[in-house]
């Protein structure tokens, strides 16, 4: 009758210790015939079973001690045994299954890598590098955090959610721009034949039942805009202040261009003599030049300013970089506060009652045009570099219209000066 090991406790297999001479050591613990633990000469501890399959005497390893306990240890034992009673070989089924998962590895594509390959593919597709990088920057700060490291094939509905849900509410362009990214480069994925099924992504039919529609959400989030009845006084109070800030705040609301197309504007963009700024299109946010009229009172303001031997900027930071975006959200701020402190009602928006912020500005001009004056909607539209129908659009865009433009900013700079509280006269077209 075979000899039974004694079962040994947690601690006194905790206790054993090699002799300190000669190979490993096999120290029979107990509990399930053939469970041995296994010290080397350098302390290093294994589980080992030696088990008789097909014939043969073998030894299959558990796992070390103490990340495998005892009792995991007599588990996996017992389970082992189990698949030999069976008639499985376990070491044969477990270089099975390693080589399947070291085959699924092979075959499988994170989406960081599946990123890569479509940015690769797609690369004539991408008018510039800035949009490239802009393209890489919004995935690389909000999806692979989340999606990274995961196989396309294996990203799921809930994933996709996992990295646009912190941001549909908050920051509702940004995420629904990343919502087709994320898309976009699953579709690639699936195409070459890196995942099945559906689109987890794809905004019809599925994230569409999940998410509020992004118009929607962007509509209850409006930038809070400097009311128009107050825009002249607001400005009065704007060009009592001093700094670089200051002055491109004032620029921006003079042109009604966004604050990031203020802040990297360069002097070789603007034409002082013909009173005309060309944005490239490598700058705007819609990836096509713009072509901004320039009244004689952003004219004044450009020529009074300083320029630095070295730096394009017209705006510059103190340190010689592009400036801060926070430099003319302080701004506003500053100007909110010192009127609230004055006894004023301060520059709130009409609706929401928030403190006015730079981009509303552009709000409070559309609302001018709209309410104040006869200038076309859709002039006003290409002012704000916004896209609007292709025909009306193409005719906007010939030279003549652009002088046409000029007639209603030199009418806005007007009316924020004080110069015209009346607003523009009608002008006609046709």
């Amino acid at each position: 009758m075979p000899r039974v090991a004694k079962e040994l406790s947690a601690l006194e297999v905790k206790r054993l210790s090699h002799p300190g001479r000669g190979r490993n050591v096999n120290f029979a613990v107990g509990g399930v015939s053939g469970l041995m633990l296994q010290i080397t000469p350098n302390g290093g501890r294994t589980w080992v079973l030696r088990v008789t399959i097909g014939g043969k005497r073998r030894e299959i390893g558990l796992g070390g001690f103490p990340d495998v306990t005892l009792a995991q240890a007599r588990e996996r034992a017992r389970d082992t045994k189990d698949q030999i009673w069976r008639g499985i070989d376990p070491l044969e089924e477990r270089k099975a299954a390693q080589a399947s998962l070291m085959a699924a590895q092979r075959r499988g594509l994170t989406f960081a890598d599946a990123t890569d390959k479509y940015l690769a593919a797609k690369l004539d597709a991408f008018k510039n590098a800035k949009h490239r990088q802009q393209w890489q920057n919004t995935l690389q700060t909000y999806a692979m955090p989340e999606l990274g490291q995961l196989l396309v094939d294996d990203i799921t509905v809930q994933d996709v959610l996992r990295v646009l849900e912190p941001i549909w509410q908050t920051k509702t362009e940004t995420a629904s721009r990343l919502r087709g990214r994320i898309e976009a480069v699953l579709s690639w994925a699936t195409v070459a034949g890196h995942r099945t099924g559906d689109n987890p992504a794809r905004w019809a039919g599925n994230l569409k039942e999940l998410l509020p529609a992004a118009t929607k959400v962007a509509k209850q989030d409006n930038q809070p805009a400097v009311q128009i009845d107050e825009a002249p006084r607001w400005f009065a109070a704007l060009r009592e202040r001093g700094g670089t800030g200051s002055r491109a705040l004032e620029f921006a609301a003079l042109t009604a261009t966004r604050s990031k197309e203020v802040r990297g504007a360069l002097w070789d963009e603007i034409d002082l003599d013909a009173g005309l700024w060309v944005i490239p299109a490598a700058r705007m946010k819609m990836e096509r030049e713009h072509r901004v009229p320039l009244s004689h009172e952003a004219v004044a303001l450009l020529k009074a300013l300083p320029r630095f031997e070295g730096n394009p900027l017209v705006f510059p930071a103190p340190r010689g970089g592009e400036m801060s975006d926070m430099t003319l959200s302080a701004a506003m701020k500053r100007l909110h506060a010192a009127d609230l402190g004055a006894g004023g009602p301060g520059f709130v928006d009409r609706v929401s009652k928030r403190p006015a912020v730079p981009h509303g500005l552009r709000s409070t001009f559309r609302d001018w045009v709209a309410e104040r004056t006869h200038f076309p909607g859709d002039m006003a539209e290409v002012a704000l570099a916004h896209k609007v129908g292709n025909a009306v659009e193409a005719s906007y865009r010939r030279g003549d219209m652009v002088e046409k433009r000029r007639a209603m900013m030199a009418a806005w700079a007007d009316y924020l000066t004080g110069k015209s509280r009346a607003g523009a006269s009608v002008v006609r077209f046709g």
